[in-house]
């Protein structure tokens, strides 16, 4: 009996926390829900010409709004400063609405520059600047969305081009479009959720339902009971959305998930999720072209002796192939027995670097990466939080800034700053069209530093200078540009960090073939101060970097598993089987992923605990002289 009622506490334990979690869910969504403003259409239902004076209306087709809402969406609007303004239906279907709410917080979304953008998919009201600078007017504008999920992506560009001025607001005379399980599985795909992923969540949840309803009859009914009508407690004691679906979809919620799942893991995924784009033929060409002679052309010869100290005593550290994309080759990173540096050995020469660079931040995976760079706003705040006790920055250079996701945050530290930003990419050109940085300047660093001598008081290097071919010139273009008195802020992966080892080549930080240099902090610091600068703080707990240990390993692993056979570097045939094989071993690491967010999550905390990481920041000042 004794052994029965032990072995029983943890189910308990377990059906507890689940109904616990969906009753605290049902009520954030009802807090979310009444944050929504609902606009006065004074209840005119005349037709209304576009545009209106100052704003443009973008719809998904079948979508169309009286005069009366854009009225009132328009005096809104004005009338709290929004440049952007989502206008969610009142009628809007109980699953779109639950999902919407799930997404978006409007409390705390819409003046926040890093927030992404979320809304209803169905219209949006558009400043007329706003509309310009993201590309929707002129003779090369957009095409007008065809689709809600088109409208989901554009809602997310524009959050973008107004990121502290976004707001939503419920309209009643807006009308709604219906959605089968492909355009659902659609809008799933454009706001970043991949249905796949969710459906295999969907199911593990319904699983773990029924195993705390037998387990546990009491706590187990009652968090069934609660997903069960979660979509009328949500919903139906409020004015504010009207799904006309609301009793069948609270009738069936359960059935209708279980099929909705199924249906979505054993069909062929939709278009949003296929990797070939239009111009996929002419891009797989390209890639078989450069490929045809192998890729030893992609490197230099092997040096015999340390990049930063010069000494000739030099061990292999790791070898790997590219575990990020899949790409053809494999990376040697070597390690100098004197000084510790860490060195990509032999390292890709420039075409190499075109060649592995391609399609990561730009291209097929610019999406991707935008997503990740979009994730990290409370690392960004905490960088720039860092010069707080030492200077108020006037003027700041942000190099490797990408597509500048660290200034936009930024801002919200330091709002009178000025920031540029400095890259390679042509995403640094996007982020100007932006706003979130003044300059955009394209190109490589040393070759500008003489054009920007003096003009900054502020540099940052966050995880670029282990991307460079020189770092020593990287260092020297600082000094150049920095005014006296200036900062320097670096941040860098530590080869020095113990689970380095652990994780071997599956440690995501190694990042290959991409880093060509990984300096232990000591090193990085006699540098400095052989240039005149003086280190003012250092941080290594602080700068770890969450994700990048026990859940970067699970995905390289996995990709490494089952490469993509559709990219078009792959050089294993596109087959049926290939295809099966990924998206078994991708649906086999969902229990490996969830382990590793706990082990990740005590792995910061000792981290932060121990100020030992898997990266570390250092902050100097350039003494005048």
């Amino acid at each position: 009996m004794t052994r029965a009622r032990r072995s029983g506490t943890p189910t308990r334990w377990i059906a507890a926390a689940t109904a616990t979690a969906l009753g605290a869910g049902t009520l954030r969504a009802r807090r979310r829900l009444a944050a929504l403003p609902v606009l006065d259409p004074g209840g005119t239902s005349e037709a209304v010409q576009l545009p209106i004076d100052g704003w443009q209306l973008v719809a998904a087709p079948g979508v169309t709004a009286d005069a009366a809402t854009l009225r009132a969406a328009v005096a809104h609007a004005a009338r709290e400063g929004l440049r952007v303004l989502d206008l969610v239906p009142a009628r809007l279907d109980a699953d779109r609405a639950l999902g919407l709410l799930r997404l978006l917080d409007p409390a705390a979304h819409g003046g926040d520059r890093c927030a992404p953008g979320h809304g209803a998919g169905h219209a949006v009201l558009v400043a007329d600047d706003v509309h310009e600078r993201a590309g929707l007017s002129g003779p090369d504008a957009e095409p007008p969305p065809r689709s809600v999920a088109d409208l989901h992506r554009l809602l997310a560009t524009l959050k973008e081009y107004a990121p502290d001025a976004t707001g939503w607001a419920i309209a009643p005379g807006l009308t709604t479009v219906p959605a089968g399980p492909e355009e659902r599985a659609d809008e799933l795909s454009a706001r970043g959720l991949p249905p796949r992923v969710l459906s295999a969540a969907q199911l593990a949840g319904l699983a773990l339902l029924v195993k705390c309803l037998v387990s546990e009859p009491r706590w187990g009914a009652a968090a069934l009971a609660l997903y069960w009508l979660q979509p009328a407690a949500v919903l139906a004691p409020t004015r504010r959305l009207r799904p006309a679906d609301l009793a069948r979809a609270t009738a069936t919620r359960p059935l209708r998930s279980l099929s909705t799942a199924l249906r979505t893991l054993t069909t062929a995924p939709p278009p949003a999720e296929a990797p070939e784009a239009a111009d996929a033929p002419a891009r797989r060409a390209a890639y078989t072209a450069e490929l045809a002679h192998g890729t030893e052309h992609f490197f230099e010869p092997r040096r015999p002796d340390c990049p930063w100290c010069g000494a000739p005593d030099l061990v292999v550290r790791v070898t790997m192939p590219d575990l990020l994309q899949g790409k053809p080759g494999r990376f040697t990173l070597e390690e100098c027995r004197r000084c510790g540096h860490v060195f990509q050995n032999p390292r890709l020469s420039q075409d190499g670097l075109d060649f592995y660079y391609r399609d990561f931040y730009d291209g097929l995976g610019g999406e991707g990466a935008a997503l990740v760079l979009g994730r990290m706003n409370g690392t960004y705040r905490a960088r720039a939080e860092l010069l707080k006790p030492f200077t108020t920055p006037r003027a700041w250079l942000d190099v490797g800034t990408a597509g500048g996701h660290f200034c936009n945050a930024a801002r919200t530290v330091w709002p009178d700053t000025r920031f540029d930003g400095l890259d390679m990419g042509e995403a640094v050109q996007g982020a100007e069209r932006r706003g979130w940085i003044a300059t955009g300047y394209r190109g490589q660093f040393p070759d500008l530093a003489d054009r920007l001598a003096g003009r900054y008081d502020t540099v940052s290097m966050h995880h670029y200078l282990e991307h460079t071919r020189d770092p020593f010139a990287e260092l020297d273009a600082a000094v150049k540009v920095l005014a006296p008195g200036g900062h320097l802020l670096i941040e860098l992966p530590d080869p020095q960090a113990r689970i380095a080892r652990l994780l071997g080549p599956h440690w995501l930080p190694w990042f290959q073939p991409q880093h060509q240099h990984l300096m232990p902090v000591g090193n990085l610091k006699r540098a400095l101060e052989a240039r005149g600068f003086t280190v003012l703080t250092e941080q290594h707990g602080a700068s770890h970097q969450t994700n990048a240990d026990f859940i970067g390993a699970v995905a390289l692993t996995a990709n490494r598993l089952a490469p993509d056979p559709q990219a078009p570097w792959a050089t294993v045939p596109d087959t049926p089987a290939r295809r099966a094989a990924r998206r078994t071993v991708q649906a086999l690491a969902m229990p490996c992923y969830g382990a590793a967010v706990a082990l990740d999550t005590v792995r910061t905390a000792v981290a932060r605990a121990t100020d030992g990481g898997n990266a570390y920041r250092l902050l100097a000042r350039k003494e005048p002289g």
